[in-house]
């Protein structure tokens, strides 16, 4: 029996992935982060299957029901939203299992920030326009960011930015974004996205702020700034120009 980390998605059920469907099936244990996702999500789980949502438990908490669950001969599934690759507690999750013994591994989910893309239509990296996503969060009560990861570096180079765990401090951000991207340079907020609650807001770094807070959103929400979201002419992309030198294809005739 393993811990299987497996990525929930943006929250709607159908966004999990096959196998995460399978993986919940089979499961005797599931943990799951209840303030983010949809409960349909939890649909696929057996009726026998104990649930538990993590809202209320620290690391130490989770990794002991974690453990207790493997020992128990279960299967035990432990939800992250989005994917586990971007700020899941993986890290620290599987450090513990590691020291207690306790074999896992990870299926990968929807991301919420291309679920965000996605309800909007936009491509994040435009030829000509940018070429690089940066995913970052920024500092609050909150574990303290590196020092060579400030807003502002990251807003000199006029990536696509994906902010997280960000939207309660929309104003302040976006004062410290204007600099580099401009107070006209797009930006989409998208709460909850996938999900039946789902709200969608577009501005620019200038007047976005206003919206969210008269939508009062202050969790669940990600937060798109660059001016990929914003017309979608750009150049053409090397790789589908008629004019790049291709190599010959052969019909396997021998001819």
């Amino acid at each position: 029996m393993s811990v299987h980390f497996v990525g929930a998605g943006p929250g709607a059920a159908d966004l999990l992935t096959v196998r995460a469907t399978r993986l919940l099936a089979a499961a005797g244990l599931v943990l799951y982060p209840g303030t983010y996702l949809d409960p349909q999500v939890l649909s696929p789980c057996s009726p026998q299957a104990e649930l538990v949502d993590t809202h209320d438990l620290d690391l130490d908490q989770i990794t002991r029901r974690l453990v207790a669950g493997h020992r128990a001969g279960l299967d035990v599934v432990r939800l992250t939203s989005g994917d586990p690759s971007v700020y899941s507690a993986l890290a620290e999750q599987a450090g513990r299992l590691d020291d207690a013994g306790v074999p896992w591994d990870v299926t990968p989910g929807v991301a919420a920030y291309s679920a965000a893309a996605a309800r909007v239509g936009r491509e994040l990296t435009v030829p000509l326009v940018a070429q690089s996503v940066v995913l970052t969060r920024t500092q609050a009560r909150s574990t303290a960011m590196p020092e060579t990861e400030s807003l502002a570096a990251f807003a000199a180079t006029r990536a696509t930015l994906v902010l997280h765990l960000a939207v309660a401090r929309t104003r302040e951000l976006m004062t410290q974004l204007e600099p580099g991207y401009g107070a006209d340079c797009p930006v989409v907020v998208v709460y909850r996205a996938s999900q039946p609650t789902e709200l969608v807001l577009t501005g620019t770094v200038a007047t976005i702020a206003d919206q969210v807070e008269h939508a009062r959103l202050t969790q669940a929400a990600v937060i798109l700034v660059g001016r990929a979201l914003g017309d979608r002419r750009g150049g053409d992309s090397h790789l589908y120009d008629p004019a790049r030198s291709r190599p010959a294809v052969h019909d396997g005739s021998g001819a």
